[in-house]
């Protein structure tokens, strides 16, 4: 069966052959195709890519910040303390006489005025002392009388010798001794009518009465027996410590009579703060703390403060003129210290480092890095870059908040 096949390259070609050579070349044209797809795919892809390079990314617009101006204002130097309120005068009232409580005549927590009327202790004793020294009194007067009239004879007798002269000095002595005997009945009337009067205990202050200590009924001792606590809050205390540091300068203000305080409850707003003059300063350093103790005094007619509590006690030293202030949210702190982003007349923004002072309320003293009337990027930080624009949004107002003056 030669004629079934040729021989090509010195073997033989069959049917069975040629029909493999033409499936080979049909999925041989295939895959050549999906490869063709393929690398135009990559083709379009990198030319894509390589618009976009050429394009290079999108620009962002500019951020959008708040702006506030540096203003001038004269603001006060101070010292920040904690100090607590203490009564302008606190009597702890007590019986100087003894006896039984018949009569109260206040409530517990009454304001109390001066003189005013608040226990009674039971005068009939007192009463009676008073009645027996008048008494004495009278006696003692009769006497003194009775002698004199025995002097006075006697005294007209003494040239004509009819009576000796020592029964003579004997009734002088008389007379001398019964006149010192009614000058001691007067002082024990005296002392009795102090002891009545004893017996009705007046309020010595203008107060507030703490809770009462004894009811009616209870017998109390002289000098001893606690009836109640009477406190003066208006005006009130606040007493304070500074460091021994700053005591040369609070006595050199404090000589000129230019030291004030601004006490507030910790609760209160800055601007809730009342002002005190400040009158007293101890007379030593603390040797354990090394602070020196002040008292300020504080009109308090609403009773906004009371005895006990703890208060924020400003002391101003002194006032310092045309200070640079911006609201304290304008000042940023990074690892190189505070700054501010200033901007520009062209709407660009300058980081600008700046040193801080004090606080005002909502503000903050720039001591120096920063120039009055220039802008301050308020809000919107974030997105701000050094040297970039910005777009300053002209809605919002542009000036810093005046603080408020001490004292005011």
């Amino acid at each position: 069966m030669m004629g079934h096949g040729r021989r090509i390259g010195g073997g033989r070609f069959s049917r069975r052959d040629c029909a493999n050579v033409k499936g080979t070349s049909l999925a041989g044209s295939k895959l050549f195709g999906a490869m063709l797809l393929l690398a135009v795919a990559a083709l379009g892809v990198s030319c894509s890519r390589s618009n976009v390079r050429a394009e290079g990314p999108a620009a962002l617009p500019p951020p959008l910040v708040t702006v506030a101006q540096a203003k001038a204002q004269d603001v006060p130097r101070y010292l920040d303390e904690i100090g607590r309120n203490t009564a302008f005068e606190s009597v702890n009232v007590t019986p100087q006489v003894g006896g039984q409580v018949i009569e109260r005549h206040f409530q517990d927590g009454e304001n109390l005025k001066k003189g005013q009327l608040i226990f009674v202790i039971d005068p009939r004793p007192y009463k009676a002392q008073l009645d027996s020294a008048k008494a004495n009194l009278a006696q003692v007067q009769a006497a003194l009388e009775l002698a004199k009239i025995q002097f006075a004879r006697d005294q007209e007798l003494v040239g004509t010798r009819a009576i000796s002269k020592q029964d003579y000095d004997t009734k002088k002595n008389t007379v001398d001794v019964n006149q010192a005997q009614v000058e001691a009945a007067k002082a024990a009337i005296e002392t009795a009518e102090i002891n009545l009067d004893y017996c009705y205990i007046h309020s010595p202050i203008d107060g507030r009465a703490g809770a009462r200590l004894v009811d009616v009924g209870n017998v109390v001792q002289a000098n001893t027996t606690s009836l109640l606590s009477i406190q003066r809050i208006d005006p009130i205390y606040a007493t304070f410590t500074i460091t021994e540091r700053d005591l040369a300068e609070v006595q050199q203000r404090m000589s000129r009579g230019m030291l004030q305080a601004l006490v507030r409850l910790p609760g209160d707003s800055e601007d809730a703060a009342r002002p005190g003059k400040v009158e007293f300063l101890d007379n030593a350093v603390q040797n354990a703390t090394g602070t020196v103790n002040l008292r300020a005094t504080i009109p308090n007619a609403d009773r906004h403060f009371w005895p006990g509590q703890f208060v924020n006690v400003r002391l101003v030293l002194d006032m310092e003129k045309g200070t640079v202030l911006v609201p304290s949210q304008t000042a940023q702190i990074s690892q190189h210290g505070p700054f501010v982003f200033v901007v520009k007349s062209d709407d660009t923004a300058e980081l600008r480092p700046v040193t801080l002072g004090q606080r005002q309320g909502n503000d903050v003293v720039i001591s120096s890095g920063l120039a009055a009337g220039e802008r301050v990027v308020l809000a919107g930080q974030l997105l701000v870059r050094p040297g970039s624009k910005v777009h300053v949004d002209s809605s919002a107002p542009a000036t810093a908040p005046a603080p408020k003056a001490a004292g005011k």
